[in-house]
């Protein structure tokens, strides 16, 4: 069992979330943590599989699925082609760049909305994505 001093940050953040920590869960939220790319499941496991051989997409896709159930991660659907996920879970919005491709985290809270105006409804999450261009692809595009 691991001390405080030594125990990851992932570690915690699972045991925080109520799911216990396997070697594949921890390396895939210490991957999350530390990379804050917002990375699909292809790029986690090309990242994650050669330093762990037993590795597999369908754990990776699983593990995600999971991390995402108790809360402990974020999944992302700026991009129409791939699910994104992200370790930081506080309110904050994302910017996707349709030049390169790159999602980025904004310190942009989603806006709130007056209970008058959803007649009932009782909104349980809220996202706001923008997209653009990155300053790389807009000073291409403007050169161009």
């Amino acid at each position: 069992m691991p001390t405080s001093s030594n125990i990851s940050a992932g570690y915690r953040r699972l045991t925080e979330h109520g799911i216990k920590p396997s070697l594949q869960r921890l390396a895939i939220m210490d991957y999350l943590m530390e990379h804050r790319t917002h990375p699909t499941v292809d790029a986690i496991y090309s990242e994650l599989s050669p330093s762990m051989p037993t590795l597999s997409r369908t754990t990776v896709y699983n593990t995600l699925k999971l991390l995402v159930d108790k809360g402990a991660v974020l999944q992302i659907t700026i991009d129409e082609k791939n699910c994104r996920y992200d370790a930081a879970t506080e309110p904050h919005s994302h910017f996707r760049c349709i030049g390169c491709g790159s999602v980025e985290d904004l310190s942009i809270a989603p806006p709130m909305i007056s209970p008058a105006l959803l007649g009932g409804r009782e909104i349980t999450d809220t996202e706001l994505y923008l997209l653009g261009y990155c300053p790389s692809c807009a000073a291409t595009r403007r050169k161009g």
